[in-house]
């Protein structure tokens, strides 16, 4: 019997590849993604087509309110989003104050009202350095929290927490996946930017992969 599993699915390339690595693992797949008042809300509309698509049973949660309580992100604020590499300080603004957190804890609960035994979602290496909650001590203490918050344990998958971008994407590559279903640019425009922190890690993932990505760019 399969197992079932929910997937924290954005629309992006990281989780867009960790869903078909649960799939592939041969898992019972549910998929939850979260409207947290992102400009880039777009990306949601990548994932309800991909999940169509594979009949993935898929839900959109509207939890934009939590942006009356988190302020300060260029992500959900009137903020200029800024251009440029992870690396650089400029890019802290569009850490949004404890969302994976939040997104976690949400998914864990719908984990448990499933019945499901884990919960995957796509923190990695590239993250490290400007996002908290994506780091292995942040993991480690969430799995640790999740085995005693409930009367089922809910353990917390992160396949790729040591991996780069450019990792992620071989490991995709590998299985065939079509990232022209995805969406990343944080601008949320017809065509992405190119120059947004998640445009320029987006690219130089392809370019190590020597490989061309299927999205245009302005």
């Amino acid at each position: 019997m399969m197992a079932k599993v929910v997937v924290i699915y954005s629309g992006g390339m990281d989780s867009f590849t960790v869903l078909h690595r649960a799939i592939q693992d041969g898992h019972d797949v549910h998929a939850i993604s979260f409207n947290y008042g992102q400009r880039h809300v777009k990306e949601l509309d990548y994932a309800r087509s991909v999940c169509r698509e594979h009949g993935i049973p898929h839900k959109v949660v509207d939890i934009s309110a939590i942006n009356e309580l988190l302020a300060g992100s260029s992500l959900t604020d009137d903020i200029e989003i800024p251009e440029g590499h992870y690396e650089e300080e400029s890019m802290k603004s569009t850490v949004v104050p404890n969302r994976n957190m939040i997104l976690l804890s949400l998914a864990i609960g719908y984990a448990v009202s499933l019945e499901a035994s884990a919960v995957y979602y796509g923190a990695h290496s590239g993250d490290h350095a400007i996002y908290p909650d994506c780091r292995p001590e942040f993991v480690q203490k969430m799995q640790a929290v999740s085995a005693i918050a409930n009367y089922e344990p809910i353990s917390i998958e992160v396949p790729f927490l040591h991996d780069d971008k450019a990792q992620i994407l071989a490991a995709g590559l590998a299985m065939g996946l079509d990232y022209s279903q995805t969406w990343t640019c944080y601008k949320g425009l017809e065509q992405a930017c190119g120059h947004c922190g998640a445009c320029v890690e987006r690219l130089e993932a392809f370019a190590a992969n020597n490989t061309q990505d299927p999205l245009s760019y302005l």
